[in-house]
């Protein structure tokens, strides 16, 4: 049942700007996408729209909360190859891409509201990809000498780094050098390989 009252359109109408931005940055772009056309968009002023989340900073965390949400219902059950398609899904939304870049430099600076966001988001993500290695290694799939943590670790930082490459050259293929990296990590292949 959906909330009623003041609250819970408040609630519906952040949502509504969310998928809006979503969909027009996936669209356009982040750097080709304005406030004002966001707030276009929905039906809102820039400041009525800000309102809804107290800058456009973060307005911007917020859409890639609202991405990672998304992802993470897409995925399902987490194995490696669902986070080779996540990267491949990636390359059709160049624009949250660039989005993602560009609020991982400014989380550089402790004040700047993304910074909490980008920490979270790479702490529960290592230890969500370790523990799916350390499933693996129970299961007999990875030898008990791979550090999951490691693995994990570098993992996540090489899909960031092969994304952000791959806006400056898209000819990069990101799902060949996942898959190679996991393969001389873990001694496993992809299935399908």
């Amino acid at each position: 049942m959906a909330k009623r009252g003041p609250y819970g359109k408040g609630i519906e109408r952040r949502e509504q700007i969310l998928e809006a931005a979503l969909h027009t940055i996936a669209e356009r772009g982040f750097l080709a996408t304005s406030v004002a056309e966001l707030a276009e968009a929905v039906g809102l002023s820039q400041s009525g729209l800000l309102h809804y989340f107290g800058s456009k900073e973060e307005l911007f965390v917020a859409v890639l909360r609202k991405r990672d949400e998304i992802d993470v219902a897409a995925i399902g059950d987490p194995t490696p190859e669902a986070l080779i398609q996540l990267i491949r899904r990636n390359t059709q939304v160049p624009g949250l891409i660039e989005l993602f870049t560009h609020m991982q430099a400014a989380a550089a600076d402790p004040n700047h509201p993304a910074h909490e966001y980008m920490r979270l988001h790479y702490e529960l993500g290592t230890a969500g990809f370790a523990e799916l290695i350390c499933g693996i290694q129970r299961a007999g799939g990875i030898p008990e000498s791979v550090d999951a943590e490691v693995m994990a670790t570098a993992f996540m930082a090489l899909a960031d780094g092969l994304q952000s490459r791959w806006l400056i050259d898209p000819s990069i293929d990101m799902e060949f050098y996942l898959r190679q990296c996991w393969t001389r990590f873990t001694g496993m292949t992809f299935t399908g390989d």
